[in-house]
């Protein structure tokens, strides 16, 4: 009964998710954004498969999801970087919309390196959640690949590197980043445990 509860939660919040992102959007232009994202590729990779554990791969990674990463860093409140404000701080809303599109046309290199050791604890955690401690299985929102939903603009997790999601984790965790729709992210991390989270990191970096 707990189990079903929880998965209508997360039904809900993904419903209640689209209903908010349903305004017209303009989709960007994959081939205009191939240009534009060009000055990304020193950290990134040309085609978005970087490849240094501490910057992100953004091949494959839905459009409108990069779209609000872009404004939120030049907002520079909920999410900050200093490196990132700067590379983002000209870009119009166009530009973003662009690289947001040639990104989510790129393919996703392999998955990333991993403990196989942790691999199991991540694996519960990231199916079927805790129902002892109220943490929500990640698939709800990530699906079971860690793709993500690019529509309602949930982030594609799998194959991303441990060192980088780990990082974004623990930002969530500990407040130091809050562009989370709702505080959904904080408000899970709340009740993970470090093992947890540590486990998850690595059971994403396995997924393809």
């Amino acid at each position: 009964m707990k189990k079903r509860m929880m998965s209508c939660s997360v039904l809900l919040s993904m419903f209640l998710t689209l209903l908010m992102t349903g305004n017209v959007y303009a989709a960007g232009d994959a081939a205009a954004g191939k240009m534009k994202a060009a000055a990304c590729g020193g950290c990134h990779g040309m085609d978005g498969n970087s490849m240094v554990p501490t910057f992100p791969k953004l091949a494959g990674q839905g459009e409108r999801y990069i779209v609000k990463q872009i404004s939120d860093f030049k907002a520079n409140t909920t999410r900050q970087d200093p490196i990132m404000m700067g590379m983002v701080a000209a870009l119009t809303d166009q530009d973003s919309a662009d690289i947001g599109a040639y990104y989510q046309s790129q393919k996703l290199a392999s998955a990333a390196t991993f403990d196989e050791s942790k691999i199991a604890l991540g694996r519960e955690i990231y199916k079927g959640g805790n129902l002892q401690t109220g943490v929500p299985a990640c698939q709800g929102c990530h699906g079971p690949t860690g793709a993500g939903n690019a529509p309602a603009g949930y982030p594609q997790v799998g194959g991303q590197y441990g060192t980088y999601t780990l990082k974004q984790l623990k930002a969530f965790k500990d407040g130091t980043r809050s562009n989370d729709k709702n505080e959904l992210m904080r408000l899970i991390l709340a009740k993970m445990t470090d093992a947890e989270i540590e486990a998850v990191t690595h059971y994403i970096a396995s997924l393809k």
